[in-house]
This record gives C-alpha cells, structure tokens and sequence, in this order.
C-alpha cells in the first residue's frame, strides 16, 4: 500500500473514530457493541475492517469465543489475530498440541493442514500464544486451529517472540488488561533449511516478518475510558528469519504508528483520536 493511500486511509478511520464516539455518545456502548460485531476482542477496533461476507476472500472476518481474526485465503494465513488478555484467560489447562484445520472456514476455501508445514523448516506459530488460553481445555485447543497459525523461523519463534509472550501475561499477573494484535508481513523467511517464500506448493506464504502491537490498561474496569494519551503500548516488528534466538524482544521495539505504515492496518481506531495519535506515535522504553 502506498504511503499516501495509507494516509489518506488514516484520515479516514480518525474520523469514523470520531463518528463512533458521537454514536457512543447518542446510543450507549451498545453502538460500539454493534460495529464491533458484539466481540470483546474488537473493542478496540477491526485493524482491516474485516467482513463476514465470504467474498471477502482477503480479509474475512471469524468471531470466535476466544479471539477474533481476518484471514486472507490467497495467503494461507491469518491477516491478524486480536484478542483480550487478563487474569480470566489465564489457568492451568494443559497444551492441547491438537493443531487441526479450522471447519469454521467457507466450505469451499482450502483449509490448511498441520501436514503443509512438516519438515519446512518453520513452525508452527501461534499468532495468539496457547498460554493466553489457559481457562479451560477448549480454549486451549481453540488456539491450535491453523486459522491462528502461520510459518515462523524457529529462532524467533522459540526466542525473542515467546520471550515477549511470556512478558505480556507477566503484565496481566500484575493486574493489567491487555488487548493485542498480531500477525505476519511480507513475503519469504529463513527457517531451519534455509529461505522459502511459501510453503505446500504455493497454499501457504511464509512472511517475512512478525509483528504485534499491544495496548496495557492499568484499569481494566475502565476499558476505553481508560485510555488517555498516557496509556502504555508497545509494538515489535521481527525479521521472520534464524540467528535471531538470543536476542531480547525490547530489541525489536518500533511505534505503532510504524507498525501502521508496514501493514496498511489501523490500530486501536475506536480510541479517542487524540489519545489515538499520541500512543500510537510511543516507542516503548518501559
């Protein structure tokens, strides 16, 4: 996407923000219920303004009760994956490890198989990590459909990237609130036997980078009208690549803002756009 499409998009969605809040305004949070499909882990927005129209090949949009996502056939993957995390989500359920192919897609779209990634030489990466999930067996097992699931190179799957995971429940263990976004860009990576650009003849591309933006609210109770200008977000961009295992995830940190303008996505966009600009133009140093 060019710089000035994504621009001009921006403007867009800040002021569709602003018609969102004078709805809220009008009609009670039942107005934001309603564009966000009724989900908690859109309430901060839909990146993508994914649908549920299944033409919508690209970016079509999946509620499921423990994450939402917009998924891209042409690729293979999840655009994204969005969720909420807080103490409700976490337990002791056990890893299910029962990566499977998700029946939920249209039932004419191919559906990617754990069979496609074996011996690639990448991973098998949650987008949204199977520890977020521990409330319950079934939610466990929720985050193993290959709709949450794309081709990550093992050091940065098993390294910096788990690393920053392991950091966001640390969070929520203190008693934050955070609501996420993650997904792959670009295309082709290096994995254990070196660079592929895609994966099972062509049905899976494997991205050239992971991202993720998070925003931390100290008072969950709050959720939207919590956010200020003040609210901390952190955002990595990583190289989807090997020699990257023992580097530390603070070591990938860039804005949201950035995180934008490599996607053509649009965070957090049903924050006020005044505390929209600010947090999102934060590089976290925390």
């Amino acid at each position: 996407m060019s710089k000035l499409l994504w621009q001009g998009r921006k403007v867009l969605n800040t002021l569709l923000g602003a018609l969102v809040l004078a709805l809220i305004g009008c009609f009670g949070v039942l107005a934001l219920a309603d564009l966000n499909y009724g989900s908690v882990h859109l309430l901060l927005g839909n990146p993508s303004q994914a649908t549920l129209v299944n033409t919508n090949a690209s970016n079509y949009l999946m509620l499921k009760p423990e994450y939402a996502l917009s998924y891209n056939r042409e690729r293979g993957l999840p655009n994204w994956v969005s969720w909420q995390l807080n103490a409700a989500w976490l337990g002791d359920a056990p890893r299910q490890n029962n990566f499977r192919p998700d029946p939920a897609l249209p039932s004419r779209w191919y559906r990617v198989t754990p069979a496609n990634y074996t011996n690639s030489g990448f991973d098998r990466g949650h987008l949204l990590s199977s520890e977020d999930r521990g409330v319950s067996v079934a939610a466990n097992a929720a985050t193993f459909l290959m709709t949450n699931i794309l081709p990550q190179a093992p050091d940065n799957n098993r390294g910096p990237w788990v690393q920053f995971e392991t950091y966001c429940r640390e969070l929520v263990k203190q008693g934050k609130e955070l609501y996420i976004v993650a997904g792959g860009t670009g295309f082709g990576g290096t994995g254990e036997k070196g660079a592929l650009t895609t994966l099972a003849n062509g049905k899976v591309v494997v991205p050239a980078a992971t991202w993720k933006v998070v925003l931390v609210l100290d008072k969950p109770r709050l959720k939207l009208q919590g956010v200020t200008q003040q609210t901390r977000t952190i955002a990595v961009v990583m190289p989807n690549e090997q020699g990257i295992r023992n580097r530390a995830w603070r070591d990938f940190r860039q804005s949201v803002d950035t995180v934008e303008g490599l996607t053509g996505y649009d965070f957090f966009s049903n924050v006020p756009p005044a505390a929209q600009a600010a947090i999102e133009a934060a590089v976290d140093t925390l």
